[in-house]
């Protein structure tokens, strides 16, 4: 594992279970290494699942320590930090209101069409996430057992996308969580977010270090691993926890 000076984070999956808040030991490891390094969290959630899951579940630190902690919702799209307890905004990069109009219309359509637009759900399937329009076959509030069994093999979902894709070439469709399809501005990956994190920050890719569940070719977090960005793959939050466990302690305290 290299010596890096960032390390990011995917977050369902990775730092915890699908929407769901991290485990008392991750807010521990989190903080732990942002008093060594940058921390970054990058995810195609909206930044409100970014407070809930996690902001809100980190242990008592100084602000110090929390400013070196970096929020990436929608893939990079929209950038935060953490300042005096307060998270404040660096960037926003929103869709246009046609583009939105679009994004909403094709999705559903399709999904009509393919018979995937489900009668029992929990939330809402569709939600405008500012940059993002995102899919959520069962509602945003799906259990994760329900989640799981909709689509493991992950056909439903692809099937979706290139349907939705066909219908807009102009903006970027892709494989989002376990049941999602998320719509943004062409190019737009995590792959973008990692870049914008690059330039922010000045710490190159090769000096980063990301932790993600879906490395795989077909996985949302595939674009990272194709940038070059040092990974490590991971088989959910206790895995992430074992890997930081023995990564943390070898890395130096900030000056």
């Amino acid at each position: 594992m290299p010596t890096p000076r960032l390390v990011a984070f995917d977050l369902d999956d990775t730092l915890a279970p699908s929407k769901s808040a991290i485990d008392p030991r991750i807010g521990e490891l989190l903080v732990a290494l942002a008093e060594r390094v940058e921390v970054a969290i990058i995810s195609g959630g909206q930044l409100e699942q970014f407070r809930v899951q996690v902001v809100d579940r980190l242990p008592s630190a100084s602000a110090d320590v929390l400013s070196h902690i970096h929020l990436l919702p929608t893939c990079g799209t929209q950038y935060y930090r953490i300042e005096d307890d307060e998270i404040t905004t660096v960037y926003a990069h929103t869709l246009t209101d046609d583009e939105k109009a679009r994004a909403l219309a094709a999705v559903e359509g399709e999904a009509r069409r393919l018979g995937l637009w489900e009668s029992e759900t929990w939330g809402d399937i569709l939600e405008d996430r500012g940059s993002q329009i995102t899919f959520s076959a069962l509602g945003q509030r799906a259990p994760l057992d329900a989640k799981t069994a909709w689509d493991p093999t992950g056909s439903k979902k692809n099937a979706l996308r290139e349907a939705v894709a066909a219908v807009l070439p102009d903006l970027e469709v892709r494989s989002g969580g376990s049941t999602s399809v998320d719509i943004t501005h062409r190019g737009i990956d995590k792959a973008y977010g990692m870049r914008r994190l690059s330039e922010q920050t000045g710490i190159e890719l090769a000096d980063m270090l990301f932790f993600g569940d879906r490395l795989d070719p077909d996985g949302n977090d595939y674009p990272v691993l194709a940038l070059g960005v040092p990974c490590q793959a991971v088989e959910g939050w206790e895995d992430t926890a074992e890997h930081l466990d023995q990564l943390t302690p070898t890395l130096p305290a900030r000056g």
